[in-house]
């Protein structure tokens, strides 16, 4: 996929998602009902790598290292991520030109030394030159499982679509200073959602290679809504769900439904019912959709239906959730589908008294 526009730090999409928790036991069970592996674990420290398909997923429990100071701070929850890169060195030189925090890692003896910088909420992004087929840092740095498949199936799912952050009120354009600043980011989809009560602005980022992509979610007028409840339970912003795409949402699907894995409600059936109207078209099974809950959104307009199939986990990771999407030529996030997903998730909210609906509806 040739770079959308200037790539300064040559980035070249996500290389894992780094998790953290307080104790074992936590990650582990979320990781094996999407259908990963675990394949290898560190030589020196207490840190696992799960796979599935291009996706790696990073279980970091070692004492006294930033993800464990992390995890003190934030609960279980997603600590940091790997980014892709032509020379992970120049890459880093670059970010710290540009403005990024540097962060030190320590390697053990005869190990890589992962070149990093600070990002959302005190994680950290790793800049990673060493990946796919060749030599990667998992060859040089773990120990491969004995008779596991260094690249499993599973559910399906094949590589990580992107992740959202949740801001403080105010906080979304210092956010997308810093991404467009230290890595070349532009803004892509901006949208305002409004439920009954709260709402939310959302503002989509990608990278240049058009595979990193981060959306950022705001608290909207209301105030109390389910950016604010993230906030309090992870104790700051951070990384509020990852998305991961596959090639066949249905059968993906019914492989997590079958490891366990919890589904967020579906939405109801006038949704379905809507559907030949707010995509006429589109040429999907809707009733095969209806009995799995999954969303449709996109554009139909001149014959050429342009699909994003999606639905969402339930929060499984502190307040962290997972999606799972089948991109059919639309690029989008589903901006379609989130008024119906927010009133459905501010209904939750209601009905857990985590909202207080004497307050006057937003504007």
């Amino acid at each position: 996929m040739a770079d959308l526009f200037e790539n300064p730090l040559g980035l070249d999409g996500f290389e894992f998602v780094e998790f953290s928790a307080p104790e074992k036991g936590i990650l582990e069970p979320v990781f094996e009902r999407m259908g990963f592996t675990r394949i290898a674990r560190h030589r020196s420290k207490d840190v696992q790598l799960w796979r599935q398909g291009d996706i790696n997923l990073i279980a970091n429990y070692e004492p006294r290292s930033p993800a464990a100071y992390f995890a003190a701070e934030h609960g279980p929850s997603a600590c940091g991520m790997g980014w892709r890169c032509r020379d992970a060195a120049k890459a880093y030189a670059e970010a710290i030109e540009r403005g990024a925090e540097p962060v030190e890692t320590t390697p053990g003896p005869m190990e890589l030394r992962l070149p990093a910088i600070r990002g959302i909420g005190g994680s950290i992004i790793y800049l990673i030159d060493r990946y796919g087929d060749d030599l990667s840092i998992y060859d040089i740095d773990f120990v491969y499982e004995e008779g596991v498949d260094r690249h499993p199936v599973g559910a399906g799912l094949k590589v990580i679509d992107h992740l959202t952050h949740n801001v403080y009120g105010g906080r979304m354009a210092h956010w997308a200073a810093f991404y467009e600043r230290i890595a070349g980011f532009r803004e892509i989809r901006y949208f305002d959602i409004k439920g009954e009560y709260t709402g939310l602005t959302s503002k989509a980022m990608t990278a240049p290679d058009g595979k990193i992509r981060i959306p950022l979610n705001e608290e909207g007028a209301g105030g109390g809504g389910q950016i604010e409840e993230y906030l309090r339970a992870y104790n700051g912003e951070g990384i509020q769900h990852i998305a991961f795409a596959c090639d066949d949402l249905y059968a993906a699907w019914d492989r997590l439904k079958a490891l366990g894995n919890p589904f967020a409600p579906s939405p109801p059936d006038t949704y379905y019912e809507m559907l030949a109207e707010r995509l006429p078209g589109h040429g999907e099974p809707v009733e095969e959709l209806k009995s799995r809950g999954i969303l449709l959104d996109g554009s139909t307009t001149e014959g050429d239906p342009r699909l994003l199939l999606q639905i969402f986990g339930q929060t499984v990771i502190g307040p962290v959730f997972f999606e799972f999407i089948q991109r059919k030529k639309d690029e989008g996030f589903g901006e379609g589908n989130f008024t119906a997903l927010f009133k459905s998730m501010e209904l939750d909210q209601i009905r857990r008294g985590a909202l207080n609906v004497e307050a006057e509806p937003a504007e």
